[in-house]
C-alpha cells in the first residue's frame, strides 16, 4: 500500500536560554532526528491505525547548539529541547529563520512563558500569562483538581485556589427565592384562624 508524505503538526515555545520543539506525531518508528546547528530534520513513519511517512526540515531562526540539546520520544510525540549559544538570550521572535505563517506551526501556550517572566516569579504568584487565576485554572484543569503537587514548587501556590472554590460554591439566586417564598406561605396559613373554628364563636 502506498504511504502518503505527510508534514507532521509542530508547536513550539521558548525561554531565555532553550526553545522548545514537540513533533506531534503518534507511534512513531524508528524516528529519524537531526539536530543541526541551524536546522532540525524529522523523518519517520508514524500513525496507529494508518502508517504515513511524515517528513519535515525547520529552518531554525538563530543557531543552536546541537550536542546540549536533547530529544524523547514518546508515543504521542516527539519533543526536542533546543539549546541556544550562552551568547543568546534574546527572546526568537519566531522559531523558523524566515517570518512566515506555516499551517503546520502553533505555539505550545502550555510551555510558554514570556521574556520579562523569570522562574522565581511564577513561583511567588506574581504574573504569568493572563494573571495568577488562568494558571490556577489551568493546572487544576490539567490535573483534576489534585495534581498541583506533581508541578513541583507550585503545588504550594496552587492551594489557596481550592479553598476559594468553596466560597465560590453559591446557591441559585431561585433557589433562595423559593425557599424563603415557601416559608413565607407556611407561616401565614399558621396565623390565619380556620373559618369552621371561627364560626361557632360569632353564633354563641
Amino acid at each position: 500500500m502506498h504511504q502518503l508524505t505527510m508534514i507532521p503538526p509542530v508547536v513550539w515555545a521558548q525561554r531565555n536560554n532553550v526553545i522548545y520543539v514537540t513533533i506531534c506525531v503518534e507511534d512513531s518508528v524508528n524516528p529519524d532526528i537531526k539536530i543541526e546547528p541551524e536546522q532540525i530534520i524529522f523523518r519517520s513513519i508514524a500513525g496507529f491505525e494508518v502508517k504515513n511517512l511524515y517528513e519535515i526540515t525547520i529552518p531554525l531562526y538563530a543557531p543552536i547548539e546541537p550536542e546540549n540539546s536533547k530529544t524523547t520520544v514518546s508515543g504521542r510525540n516527539i519533543e526536542l529541547v533546543l539549546q541556544k549559544p550562552s551568547t543568546d538570550t534574546k527572546y526568537w521572535p519566531h522559531l523558523t529563520k524566515e517570518k512566515k505563517k506555516y499551517h503546520w506551526l502553533k505555539v505550545d501556550f502550555k510551555k510558554w512563558k514570556d521574556e520579562d517572566d523569570s522562574d522565581d516569579e511564577t513561583g511567588s504568584g506574581a504574573g504569568g500569562i493572563g494573571g495568577d487565576g488562568n494558571i490556577d485554572d489551568m493546572l487544576s484543569m490539567m490535573g483534576g483538581g489534585g495534581g498541583g503537587p506533581k508541578f513541583g514548587g507550585l503545588g504550594d501556590y496552587n492551594e489557596p485556589s481550592d479553598e476559594d472554590s468553596d466560597d465560590e460554591e453559591m446557591p441559585e439566586l431561585d433557589d433562595i427565592e423559593n425557599e424563603t417564598a415557601g416559608k413565607g406561605k407556611e407561616k401565614s396559613e399558621e396565623t390565619m384562624p380556620n373559618l369552621e373554628e371561627v364560626k361557632p364563636a360569632t353564633t354563641a
